[in-house]
């Protein structure tokens, strides 16, 4: 049997068509698209109707690829801007018609199963791990552990730092200037100190493991692989020096330049920056309690709601 699961977050639109191989999820397609669709919702706490429109234009692609695909059970979820957007109904109603089941808002709590279930699917850990996924509006802090493949969450935190939500807010130069980046730095560090209390330390000796398309991005541009080529970077390893490093070689060119570098999203080019500087705190903060290096995940909240699916542990089915 086969499954399709789409993310709908504030910067990109994520589809994964998937099957059971050998006990374990495995991709038969994957699709990402950046539309951008919380583009001001930080602001103005409402959808822009170009990122609407650009978001179901990506919807009814992917509705094609699934029918294409022989997919039997299809979820559709949105995350950060979806939650934060008011007026969102015209616009699940919208997508439903294109896919035949409508988009639902899932809670922070899901979004954080789901995401540390799919994160870690395909490595190497065990023991203590402390997820983040960046996205657009937010980042999810998720602590837990794996025990002989099977991850346990523990505790999970949503803060609202995010590439878009950051570069909105604080990065009006371009290139950024010193006082703009040192703001993000600063936004951000208050905020994961304020986390901590309330996620809990996960140990002194956790692995962190960073998701989403900033940190993939990050480690295609530390590691030069271009064409991007997830075999390569779900695993990968990169020290804080690599991050640092990445960091300010983006900042201290325009977004012009940026979106000619073989390995940076031409779409990505412009929250990148923020994204990076929010990376590199994560890890300087999660130092007293991680093991120093930045293990990449090509996964997350699709590859954790396709594993359901195939499980069986959810009725939604649809063939649109």
């Amino acid at each position: 049997m086969r499954v399709a699961t789409i993310d709908i977050g504030t910067n990109s639109v994520l589809l994964l068509v998937a099957e059971r191989r050998d006990g374990a999820t495995a991709a038969v397609l994957e699709r990402a698209t950046i539309t951008r669709l919380g583009r001001g919702v930080d602001r103005t706490r409402a959808f822009d109707p170009a990122a609407v429109e650009a978001t179901l234009a990506c919807l009814g692609d992917y509705a094609q690829e699934i029918r294409r695909a022989g997919v039997a059970r299809v979820d559709v979820v949105g995350t950060s801007a979806m939650r934060d957007a008011r007026g969102g109904e015209d616009f699940r109603d919208r997508a439903a018609a294109l896919l035949g089941v409508a988009p639902r808002v899932i809670s922070g709590h899901e979004e954080a199963e789901l995401t540390f279930a799919g994160a870690l699917s395909g490595l190497e850990i065990q023991g203590s791990a402390l997820v983040f996924d960046l996205g657009g509006g937010s980042t999810e802090l998720i602590r837990g552990s794996v025990d002989a493949g099977s991850a346990t969450l523990a505790s999970a935190l949503s803060v609202d730092v995010g590439s878009v939500r950051m570069t909105e807010r604080c990065l009006a130069s371009d290139p950024p200037s010193a006082d703009e980046i040192a703001e993000v730095r600063r936004t951000t560090r208050a905020l994961l100190d304020a986390a901590l209390t309330s996620l809990g330390s996960p140990g002194p000796d956790a692995q962190l493991v960073g998701v989403a398309g900033t940190v993939t991005t990050l480690a295609a541009f530390a590691l030069g692989v271009a064409p991007y080529d997830a075999a390569r970077i779900h695993g990968a390893r990169i020290s804080a020096g690599e991050i640092a490093r990445s960091t300010r070689e983006l900042a201290a060119i325009p977004v012009a330049q940026r979106r000619a570098i073989p390995t940076i999203e031409p779409k990505r080019a412009d929250v990148i920056v923020a994204g990076a500087i929010i990376t590199e705190e994560i890890l300087a903060w999660s130092r007293p309690f991680t093991r120093g290096d930045l293990l990449v995940s090509d996964r997350g909240v699709r590859w954790g709601l396709a594993a359901r699916l195939l499980e069986g542990s959810t009725s939604r089915e649809s063939a649109p």
